[in-house]
């Protein structure tokens, strides 16, 4: 994966009946939390203020009322998608943690300043990431952050993300960093689990900007 170009995630958990889930009755369990993630509590609040916040970057983008209802359109399972993201970044930590995998700060500005001298500068940057990935600005550096958290952990697992043996190979790694924190989820916003047939593990048909759905076809350019 070249380093300063942008990947594009479908990530699709396929959930079956057979497939195990890791969710439980969250919103019962725990009132007023969107999920809990080993001892992380993700709050329904929280998950709202960063639906908020790529709202209101929607809007400040458009040049009016109808541009900005396309992009929202454009962008209706952005809670679902959101929570999806919050969680797998806890669950890539571990599975960070696991493979005792460490990311700097000066990796991610180096990341960055590679994408925006692509990009044509910062808010061109800001401005991409927003309209195809439904990141907001404040939500880009960590983002970011999550981009080269997945190539060091694919180089330390010694898996090439263009390959199905490579996805395999990473999505296990997930899976278990997964199991180990016992993802439990308010019902509300679906199910998670890990689909047998793929390895894959998430929402059900979320996205999240940070992965890319593994394919053995070759790495997704943005247009």
């Amino acid at each position: 994966m070249h380093r300063r170009r942008r990947t594009a995630l479908l990530l699709t958990a396929a959930i079956t009946a057979a497939a195990p889930l890791l969710t439980a009755c969250g919103s019962d369990a725990h009132p007023g939390a969107a999920a809990v993630v080993g001892d992380d509590r993700i709050t329904v609040a929280q998950l709202e203020n960063r639906v908020n916040e790529v709202r209101a970057a929607q809007r400040a983008a458009s040049t009016d009322e109808s541009q900005y209802q396309q992009a929202v359109a454009q962008s209706s399972a952005l809670t679902r998608n959101t929570l999806n993201g919050m969680v797998l970044e806890r669950v890539l930590d571990q599975a960070l943690k696991d493979a005792g995998v460490t990311v700097t700060r000066k990796e991610v500005q180096q990341y960055r300043s590679g994408l925006e001298a692509d990009a044509g500068g910062a808010k061109a940057l800001e401005a991409a990431y927003l309209q195809r990935y439904s990141v907001a600005p404040e939500q880009l550096e960590e983002s970011l952050r999550s981009d080269v958290e997945v190539q060091k952990l694919a180089t330390a697992l010694g898996a090439d993300l263009n390959s199905p043996e490579g996805g395999a190979v990473f999505w296990k790694a997930l899976s278990e960093a997964s199991g180990e924190l016992d993802v439990d989820l308010n019902p509300r916003y679906g199910s998670w689990g890990v689909d047998k047939a793929s390895g894959r593990v998430g929402l059900l048909e979320a996205k999240t900007p940070w992965l890319k759905e593994v394919t053995g076809t070759g790495s997704q350019q943005p247009a």
